[in-house]
């Protein structure tokens, strides 16, 4: 499962068909393309069927964590709050998934991006993201 995968399920939930709720099919031309096996070409081809309020869900899992995070602006500190590995090497992977052009030896430029991307992606895949957390 690709990282950015676990942090959408971490944040939305399982995407389970048996989990989400029922909506509407979507037109077959306004669906991504799939690979032979049925499944997104892309972790950020999956879509989920319903608005997730992410800040909403975030601020939930901070206000339970013993430790004081800024998962606000810092990846490292979201991908801590989503119980997901924050080392160097899956960031790094994270940003292969995400397409980051830069150098991943840069980390401070690559961590800025990849937290911006992260909550872009997340808005473009059904999550009510503030302006303030994708600017």
């Amino acid at each position: 499962m690709s990282i950015f995968t676990r942090i959408k399920n971490a944040i939305f939930g399982d995407d389970k068909p048996a989990a989400r709720p029922a909506s509407t099919p979507k037109p077959a031309a306004a669906q991504k393309p799939a690979t032979p096996s049925g499944i997104p070409a892309s972790p950020v081809d999956a879509k989920w069927d319903r608005e997730v309020d992410v800040e909403a869900v975030l601020e939930l899992r901070s206000a339970h964590n013993p430790q004081k995070l800024n998962w606000r602006s810092s990846i490292v500190d979201l991908m801590k709050l989503l119980e997901i590995d924050s080392s160097l090497e899956n960031r790094r992977e994270l940003a292969r998934e995400l397409g980051y052009s830069g150098s991943t030896d840069d980390t401070a430029t690559m961590n800025v991006w990849l937290h911006k991307r992260v909550m872009q992606e997340l808005r473009n895949n059904g999550g009510k993201v503030p302006a303030s957390l994708v600017a």
